[in-house]
């Protein structure tokens, strides 16, 4: 069992208390970063909380959070926990109807909006909502008109006052690590989703975990630019601020590039996705460049692998290489690392795996990518590279207290402290995800060598079968042809088909620039895509990125889309996972196309 003294609660009020004037926060007004000390957050928390038990919140009641990231989300976050309430949050992105059915199942009573969007979406909603009594507008510029059920930030902060103060004291004084924390709805691929109940000792586990394997310290700067929605976002922050760091919210993920620049962040949670559009776009410039600086970066980047493999070889680089190793840093290396803000000293990543080249690729210029491996079930964290072990085709070693084993059908089974106490409301389903030793079933098949390193071969629940009897794992075909930097996004279709196709969508800014160096005339995207020699180059990169996959796995054709999977039209998940079902409906046509065209089959 966890120590209480790692209550997250207990934990943060210790850090507010030495914090003083020190920045805990920061955020972006207009156009300057703002610091919120930690003494001003401390009082923020506790008006706010303050305000809840004004407004009757009741112990384990649930307050929804609905919202893009900013410091007020994690205000409102750790003054709902510090009353003992349990906090719900919902992606910014969510429809009216998905937020409505998280509302109503976790039986929320007070929602904070984060933006106008969110707003009107809650407002459309109230009358289907029955516990739902009052929609908290966080933001300043949201326009409540005359909204009955709607009240300000700061008109919700003046609801708190001293006669609640000895209830409040109260409630933190019986802190509890058996309490439910938050219900965190994952997003799922179909269905409906499913609230994942987390409680404090699951974050207390990780707390203790991640000091055993991570070196973070109150100097520290991360910038949360993922959502605070999700599991890893959210986690990180409570570990970011239970070390006594700053951190910097990100409120328009489109602004990450200038936010890197101005806040050079130490510490970063991202996604696979993030570090292949930077792999691409350093590569596409590199392409282009003269002879000579091909090679020099080549030789510089070569420099800067020989390093790494010493590193985690643990044995010491000879001296000719150490001094080639600082020219290569001064002349390139630290002119890539300048591009992520030139201070980072490791960053998290997490939500798929990492093609291994990229891995080494960040490792080489001197960025610590850690890939880690969870799941919202599992309180995010369950391995991740170690520092010493690296073995970039892997996905690290379990964390610190997590039992990890391979089970039937290869499946990665799960069993520790961080795991989940189930699904909220949803007995079957949560007996379903469990074996018989208490061991939570992943979907994920893999295997553990000998060093303790995991590896995901396939994720079980996603494997597709085709007409011939062949299993095809669509991530692992997805990531060998996605990281190619003509194209942004790639959707393998095999269920049920007697060969593997796939729908592409590509990177635009690449293939405008290529379409205007062979003077291709086009009027739209969608004469872009169709155009012969466009087809034509995309039918050999393909094929010259397949060499790699068996026969039977290769994408015999495909289908160029003008247009990007998004999460607005249902495609994508928040977590930018795709829906498989929703895009295969969408395309059926394309898809019917490209296996009709029986002439070209091969």
């Amino acid at each position: 069992m966890a120590n209480i003294d790692f209550h997250i609660i207990k934990c943060i009020r210790e850090q507010i208390a030495k914090g003083g004037d020190r920045i805990a926060l920061k955020h972006k007004v207009d156009t300057n970063w703002k610091g919120i000390s930690w003494k001003q957050f401390g009082q923020q928390v506790d008006a706010l909380s303050l305000a809840l038990l004004a407004q009757g919140m009741r112990i384990q009641d649930k307050v929804g959070i609905y919202a893009n990231n900013m410091p007020q989300w994690t205000m409102a976050d750790f003054s709902a926990l510090q009353t003992r309430a349990v906090s719900v949050p919902i992606y910014p992105t969510n429809t009216a109807a998905q937020a409505s059915y998280i509302i109503q199942d976790a039986d929320v009573r007070i929602l904070f909006v984060g933006e106008q969007d969110q707003f009107d979406a809650a407002m459309g909603l109230f009358d289907d909502c029955e516990q739902l009594e009052l929609v908290v507008a966080m933001s300043d510029d949201i326009n409540i008109g005359d909204a009955e059920h709607a009240i300000s930030w700061q008109d919700f902060l003046q609801k708190g006052s001293d006669a609640e103060r000895a209830q409040l004291e109260q409630r933190i004084d019986e802190l509890c690590l058996d309490d439910l924390l938050t219900l965190i709805y994952t997003s799922g691929t179909t269905g409906q989703p499913k609230g994942v109940m987390l409680d404090y000792a699951n974050i207390a586990a990780q707390l203790e975990g991640h000091d055993e394997r991570l070196s973070l310290t109150q100097d520290d700067v991360s910038l949360a630019f993922l959502p605070l929605s999700h599991v890893f976002e959210r986690a990180w922050t409570f570990y970011v601020l239970y070390k006594g760091a700053t951190n910097c919210y990100l409120q328009d993920t489109m602004q990450v590039k200038s936010a890197l620049e101005e806040i050079r962040p130490t510490v970063m949670c991202a996604v696979p996705r993030f570090y292949e559009k930077i792999f691409s776009a350093i590569h596409e410039k590199v392409s282009k460049a003269p002879f000579i600086r091909k090679v020099l970066f080549t030789w510089a980047v070569n420099m800067g692998a020989k390093v790494s493999l010493c590193h985690q070889e643990g044995r010491e680089p000879s001296m000719m290489l150490k001094k080639s190793h600082q020219l290569a840093d001064k002349l390139v290396l630290s002119k890539l690392r300048a591009l992520l803000g030139g201070r980072i000293s490791f960053m998290p990543c997490g939500g798929a795996k990492l093609d291994e080249t990229i891995g080494r690729f960040f490792h080489a210029i001197g960025i610590n990518v850690k890939l880690g491996y969870g799941m919202t079930e599992t309180t995010a964290t369950v391995s991740c590279w170690d520092d010493k072990c690296f073995n970039p085709d892997s996905i690290g070693m379990s964390m610190p207290g997590a039992q990890v084993k391979i089970g039937e059908n290869n499946e990665i089974l799960v069993r520790g402290p961080m795991v989940m106490r189930g699904y909220y409301k949803m007995p079957e389903e949560t007996e379903k995800t469990f074996d018989e030793h208490g061991f939570l079933k992943t979907g994920d098949a893999g295997m553990i060598d000998e060093n303790g390193n995991v590896f995901i071969t396939d994720r079980i629940k996603e494997l597709m079968k085709t007409s011939n009897g062949k299993y095809i794992a669509p991530q692992m075909v997805e990531g060998t042809i996605g990281k190619d930097h003509y194209i942004e996004q790639i959707a393998v279709i095999a269920d049920t088909r007697k060969f593997v196709s796939a729908l592409i969508v590509p990177c635009f800014d690449t293939l405008e620039e290529y379409a205007k160096e062979l003077n291709i005339k086009y009027n739209d995207r969608i004469e872009l895509v169709k155009h012969h020699k466009v087809v034509e180059m995309f039918e050999n990169r393909v094929s010259g990125l397949q060499t790699e996959l068996a026969k039977f796995e290769q994408v015999k054709k495909f289908k160029l889309l003008p247009k990007a999977f998004s999460m607005n039209d249902g495609e994508l998940t928040p977590t930018q996972k795709l829906r498989r079902k929703v895009i295969s409906d969408k395309y059926q046509d394309e898809i019917e196309e490209m296996y009709t065209e029986t002439k070209k089959d091969k």
